[in-house]
């Protein structure tokens, strides 16, 4: 944990997407740098319903509420907050089916990653930072595909007949939680590679103004082609927020620089320091991606700040 930290109950992390918006691998990253001892991880998918099988019966979605126990996560999330045990549920995502309830107790970070966990205003207010993973369509499809067919067992059609039956529900239930979001990360393939997928991916963040987000000044002034520019814009909504844009291409002495200057603005975490930026391609092989671990190091950044008191709620 970072040195003085002020707050004493667990700091939360939401991180929100639709299927396959790579919110595992970024929750895996951020969990790693802080260290698995420190660090609970909880898929909010976990609170489904129903099994895959009666959900084909009923024809209620996981990315429908109704088909989650909103009410029960809600509650769990109050409770960790207040450093309390929960008997979790488990969802079996290979197999599809509900298994034993986990004993999970809070540690001093709790990472809550999933379809809904947004949903609510009283969810809402436990967090500390809230994330929302927004990737290019065509390239969280290839993700999406990648996984069920390697890790699920499922056929390609399949997927992509799923992911037409799904389109309502992630219209009106998975993407209005955007509005929410401290942060919202879009990968996306550079133009002159739509077909990437990986460590080339370049990544875009809105960041809200309610966080008080790194100064990155320091790291601004080699001009727009360094890899990482940072701009005042306007979201969907017309509000004003920043946009950070780093490249997928930026060169290993500029991400160590930018990686560097992060460090410094939280030298009580200097300990945390980890590999960054993993994660498993097609080929079942690991990569290192800058977008990535950048993004990793700067949602740390927050958390960090936050036990330190900096965001008290």
């Amino acid at each position: 944990m970072p040195m003085n930290r002020r707050i004493s109950r667990p700091i939360i992390l939401g991180i929100v997407g639709d299927s396959a918006a790579g919110k595992t691998t970024l929750t895996a990253g951020i969990a790693k740098i802080l260290g698995p001892d420190r660090v609970v991880s909880i898929c909010t998918d976990d609170y489904h319903k129903y099994s895959r099988v009666e959900r084909a019966e009923n024809g209620i979605s996981a990315l429908d509420p109704r088909g989650n126990y909103i009410d029960i996560l809600e509650q769990h999330i109050r409770c960790l907050r207040a450093g309390e045990p929960i008997l979790k549920p488990v969802y079996n995502h290979n197999g599809g089916t509900l298994d034993r309830p986990e004993y999970v107790e809070p540690r001093e970070y709790i990472i809550l990653e999933g379809l809904l966990g947004y949903s609510t205003r009283a969810m809402r207010d436990c967090y500390d930072v809230k994330v929302y993973l927004e990737p290019d369509e065509s390239l969280r499809v290839k993700w999406k595909v990648q996984r069920d067919c390697g890790k699920r067992g499922y056929m390609p059609e399949e997927v992509l007949k799923s992911l037409e039956k799904r389109k309502y529900d992630s219209v009106n239930f998975i993407q209005p939680q955007r509005t929410f979001a401290d942060m919202v990360v879009r990968f996306y393939p550079p133009h002159d590679n739509v077909e990437e997928k990986g460590a080339r991916l370049n990544v875009r963040h809105t960041l809200r103004p309610t966080l008080p987000h790194p100064d990155l000044s320091p790291v601004l002034d080699a001009g727009a082609k360094s890899g990482f520019r940072l701009d005042l814009s306007r979201d969907v909504d017309g509000k004003p927020v920043d946009v950070l844009e780093i490249s997928g291409d930026i060169e290993d002495k500029r991400a160590k620089a930018v990686e560097e200057l992060l460090w410094s603005l939280i030298p009580e975490a200097g300990h945390l320091r980890s590999n960054l930026g993993e994660y498993i391609d097609d080929q079942r092989q690991t990569r290192l991606s800058h977008p990535l671990a950048l993004s990793q190091l700067l949602i740390t950044y927050h958390l960090v700040k936050a036990a330190l008191g900096h965001y008290a709620v």
